[in-house]
């Protein structure tokens, strides 16, 4: 199947191959001056089957390579049906990729290695899997991860456990070949109601004497549900918790993110797979499903939170100022703010107006009637990202999300947000905060941003955006990170199948 360049949704900037299936990345790896983002790929439709590993890389986070597909099944072999989930390193001046190696005939996904030395272009598989049997009392056994830590290297293999718990499965090897079983790093409570059954795709990332186990919340009834997130710090062997879980995400379309530690500096990066919110029709008529987040910068902050924002270096894909408005909304008069690209940066300063909704609305159709709306409920405390009105394709789904945001309770209070928008994806960042959504345009106007309010008083806004583009991408704006000027103040709102798939940014 095909995809026409001119599909309105896909993502101009986003990391995907033009058409067929794509879903969890895998393998992010630094290495010979190169960032390496592999994912689960599927070259021949766009839906989860004949998984493969396709593979990209890049010098500075903005131009990507598409380069050969990594991993293929091999008839007949202990990846037969697919070559799933896992990450890789740089060791000896070659690539080592860990991945589960799937076949239909058996429940767990042994671990098993291929290796490059080639920067990636061509690979060997082990003859043998590497860790072939999951321990006794395990009902799942997939997705390794693997890092170096105090001379060792270390392993997680995401599980479920006989006694209804999720868990990481921990071992360790001096040389990469031999492994030793620890038992579990950490696990869930015993499942209740709607709880976690399984851990898929563990990832780990360590603050100084801190540390972050990210998890993807999986059960046998619903598969994939959403991403977690839990702080705190190991002592032998075991990770300890010392706050509650938390949804790494807040938007319903995120799953399996894979973490990055960068070169040269305390920085982690993280990508995440963004499904498809439409029906399979939709995606087999437009011959693509799925896409990778942007990278994102990971922290965790002083009280224990984990705060992400988008890379630095995504600044660089922002063009000429498009809109800069500034002023006061109330409900009888929305501010029109001016029209924006399929693909742009936004930044915003938002005071609610505390006797109702009031915040931003990207209007996708000439008459109005198609937009995404993007709000601030003091009563509730929440940001809240509606989509119940974002297409006018019934295949589409709907549904509002929310970001806690005690902020906007209080009144008078600032609020800052940060939306990146592309084709048919939003990431939403509020303080530290995301919420990523997926929404399906299909009217017929200009997109156009308004700010608006519910309530019986004002809100106030200042509203920044830049289309986004690869050809935007500057060498001194790549160099140095810097930011584009501070805005100008003013009183009311001015308008200012292939072996190599190729990327769509």
């Amino acid at each position: 199947m095909s995809t026409s360049p001119a599909d309105p949704h896909l993502p101009a900037v986003h990391l995907r191959p033009p058409r067929n299936w794509i879903n969890d990345p895998n393998g992010l790896v630094f290495h010979d001056g190169h960032y390496h983002v592999f994912f689960q790929y599927n070259p021949h439709g766009p839906q989860h089957s004949n998984v493969h590993w396709g593979h990209f890389r890049s010098p500075d986070l903005i131009h990507w390579e598409p380069f050969p597909v990594a991993l293929t099944p091999t008839p007949g072999g202990y990846d037969a049906d697919g070559c799933y989930s896992g990450n890789a390193v740089s060791v000896d001046g070659s690539l080592l990729a860990f991945y589960s190696a799937h076949r239909k005939d058996r429940w767990w996904q042994p671990v098993t290695t291929a290796r490059s030395h080639d920067d990636g272009r061509t690979w060997t598989k082990r003859p043998e899997l590497l860790i072939a049997e999951p321990p006794a009392g395990t009902t799942m056994f997939r997705d390794p991860y693997v890092w170096r830590q105090d001379g060792r290297w270390r392993l997680l293999v995401g599980a479920a456990l006989d006694d209804g718990r999720a868990a990481a499965l921990l071992y360790e090897s001096d040389d990469l070949e031999t492994w030793a079983y620890l038992g579990p790093f950490h696990t869930s409570d015993v499942a209740k109601g709607s709880g976690p059954v399984g851990w898929e795709c563990p990832q780990y990332a360590t603050f100084g004497g801190r540390s972050v186990l990210v998890v993807s919340d999986w059960t046998p009834l619903s598969g994939p549900s959403h991403t977690t997130v839990h702080t705190g710090s190991e002592q032998r062997g075991r990770f300890t918790p010392d706050a509650s879980p938390a949804p790494l995400d807040h938007g319903p379309d995120l799953y399996a993110p894979a973490l990055l530690k960068a070169p040269g500096e305390d920085r982690w990066l993280l990508w995440g797979w963004a499904w498809e919110a439409r029906d399979d029709s939709w995606a087999h008529e437009d011959g693509w499903a799925g896409v990778l987040t942007l990278p994102r910068e990971v922290t965790l902050t002083a009280d224990g939170t984990v705060a992400q924002c988008p890379a630095r270096e995504l600044l660089a894909l922002r063009g000429e100022r498009v809109l800069h408005g500034t002023g006061h909304v109330t409900r009888s008069e929305p501010a029109g703010l001016g029209e924006v690209g399929r693909a742009f940066d936004l930044t915003a300063t938002l005071v609610p107006d505390t006797t109702g909704t009031s915040g931003l609305r990207l209007v996708t159709s000439a008459d109005g009637s198609e937009f995404l709306d993007i709000s601030l409920d003091p009563a509730a405390g929440h940001l809240v990202v509606d989509r119940g009105h974002a297409s006018r394709d019934p295949r589409a789904r709907t549904g509002a999300y929310t970001v806690p945001c005690p902020a906007a309770a209080r009144p008078g209070t600032p609020v800052e947000l940060r939306v990146v928008v592309d084709g048919s994806i939003a990431e939403v960042y509020l303080d530290g905060q995301v919420l990523t959504l997926r929404f399906y345009p299909v009217g017929d106007g200009p997109w156009r941003l308004e700010a608006r309010t519910t309530g019986t008083g004002r809100g106030e806004f200042t509203v920044e955006a830049w289309n986004l583009a690869l050809e935007n991408a500057r060498p001194d704006t790549l160099l140095s990170g810097r930011r584009t000027a501070a805005p100008t103040p003013a009183s009311r709102a001015t308008p200012s199948p292939s072996p190599s798939p190729s990327p769509t940014m």
